[in-house]
């Protein structure tokens, strides 16, 4: 792991893979600082208030290492390097 970096895999499912050309699993990295800095709720360019804006919508299940977000507390958990991000849409269209 990179001081300055966080690996993340982040997996969509539910019919979300189809919005990234139907590929469920990728692997990113972001600034470590923009992690902490949203944990402050600090904020200075634009990609990071795009990131501190982000909110689950209605439908989607957010798993952070296999686990509800809601119970690692939401927005308040602070991603660690190697987190697997599981988005899965509970919403389907008849």
């Amino acid at each position: 792991m990179s001081l300055d970096q966080l690996n993340l895999k982040i997996v969509f499912g539910g019919g979300l893979e189809l919005l990234f050309s139907n590929q469920r699993s990728h692997n990113i990295s972001i600034p470590s600082r923009v992690n902490s800095k949203l944990y402050n709720g600090e904020t200075t360019t634009t990609e990071e208030q795009n990131i501190k804006s982000f909110s689950r919508r209605p439908g989607i299940l957010v798993l952070i290492n296999d686990t509800d977000w809601e119970l690692e507390g939401e927005g308040d958990y602070v991603l660690n390097d190697g987190d697997e991000i599981v988005l899965i849409s509970t919403l389907h269209g008849g």
